[in-house]
């Protein structure tokens, strides 16, 4: 396993063949940022939501998860209900190689409205659309938009290439294209 670098700045060149759409500036009036930051980039979410049908359901199992039914929506905005979660994934491509680890966290604009984005690491030789779940921890609705800002990527330099990537592994969640559920 190699060591992670202390620290990288980033080179948009380097990060343009590693993300498609790429998106240069920042600044977007009236919408919430998305594109390249100071030491990451901050990606957008598609229009493509996954809702879930908890109707008769007792208890979420990560192994039997496909008992659970999902709403597939195709829209511009999603309202994620009260004490619960929806399924996204970004607009953005990713294609990390063999020698950067990424990690995401949610941005702050939705932070502040209560919603938690989780997305795993994006390991080093990993590609594919995010599935991103969309947590809405408050007690009223929140609603997301697509096109816009919802999470920030931060790309964390190895000293080599990794000794065994994703893809030499032949990981399950590779080259994925849609939002996609737990796999066993």
């Amino acid at each position: 396993m190699g060591v992670l670098a202390d620290t990288w700045i980033v080179n948009e060149a380097r990060l343009g063949s590693m993300i498609t759409p790429f998106a240069r500036g920042r600044s977007r009036k009236g919408r919430i940022s998305y594109g390249v930051s100071s030491y990451g980039y901050d990606f957008r979410l598609a229009n493509e939501f996954r809702i879930p049908d908890f109707a008769g359901l007792k208890l979420l199992d990560p192994k039997r998860i496909n008992e659970l039914h999902f709403l597939n929506v195709e829209a511009s905005s999603c309202s994620i209900p009260a004490n619960s979660f929806a399924l996204g994934r970004s607009l953005e491509y990713f294609r990390i190689p063999r020698n950067i680890l990424a990690v995401c966290q949610g941005k702050s604009t939705y932070a502040r409205c209560g919603l938690i984005v989780n997305v795993t690491p994006l390991e080093p030789g990993w590609e594919g659309y995010l599935t991103i779940s969309l947590v809405n921890a408050a007690p009223v609705p929140i609603r997301v938009y697509a096109g816009e800002g919802i999470g920030q990527i931060l790309f964390l330099l190895g000293e080599g290439d990794c000794t065994s990537s994703y893809a030499d592994r032949s990981g399950k969640y590779q080259g994925q294209k849609r939002i996609q559920l737990a796999r066993i």
